[in-house]
């Protein structure tokens, strides 16, 4: 797992994405729950996230894109950050005049085109196998949109690339849906060791413990940890 989602990093500090970018042609989409309540909802029942919450401001994490664009995405920025990630999506687009392509037009592009966008061998196997799942419907944003978290997740990792914490970042932050935890993913399990006073990197079932009390609005509190972190390291 990386140290904490692409989607809190690629932010720049006004919530503006960079032009030329598949973020940027990923519509936002309201939180389809109350940030209000569950930012309530954490302070009352957790003294450490209290503090957290008071230190960091509103809850204002972002909702954007559908489930396809934002799995795509994913899987070009694995392993990818910086100018060199910019550079690798922008000669990507490019080979689609600068649109996101349909499932049918990345199935079908060839391994000399992949190789020209900088893309690796293996990832234009996962966005391949991406975009088969898609064209041949075994996967559509309408389904994904309507499972609970769990189906979301068995669904999604079906995909070659796409492991659990993928799935989360989709629940996260194309989905908006109030209760996911991500074990998985170090920035959260660091900010909960040094939150939370603990002698080395929490396992999952230690986190899950410790977020108990949060559900069901654990998205929110995971927003605050990795909030925290950028507190930390400003």
């Amino acid at each position: 797992a990386s140290p904490s989602p692409a989607e809190p990093r690629d932010r720049n500090r006004t919530g503006a994405a960079p032009p030329a970018s598949l973020r940027a042609r990923m519509r936002m989409r309201q939180l389809p729950y109350d940030a209000a309540v569950a930012r309530r909802h954490i302070i009352k029942q957790d003294l450490v996230m209290r503090d957290i919450v008071r230190r960091v401001g509103p809850f204002e994490l972002q909702v954007r894109g559908a489930p396809y664009q934002s799995l795509l995405r994913a899987i070009l920025y694995q392993q990818l950050a910086g100018p060199a990630a910019a550079a690798i999506e922008a000669r990507f687009l490019g080979l689609f005049g600068g649109a996101i392509p349909q499932p049918p037009q990345l199935a079908d592009l060839s391994d000399e085109a992949f190789r020209g966008a900088g893309v690796s061998r293996q990832k234009a196997g996962y966005m391949r196998s991406l975009a088969e799942h898609f064209a041949s419907g075994q996967l559509d944003d309408r389904t994904i949109r309507r499972a609970p978290d769990e189906a979301v997740i068995e669904m999604v990792t079906q995909v070659k690339g796409i492991g659990r914490w993928t799935a989360d970042m989709l629940l996260l932050f194309c989905l908006g849906r109030p209760d996911v935890l991500p074990v998985g993913d170090l920035g959260i399990q660091n900010s909960m060791r040094l939150a939370y006073g603990l002698e080395a990197l929490p396992k999952p079932d230690e986190m899950s413990a410790i977020a108990e009390p949060w559900r069901p609005y654990r998205s929110a509190a995971t927003w605050y940890l990795w909030r925290r972190g950028d507190l930390v390291t400003l």
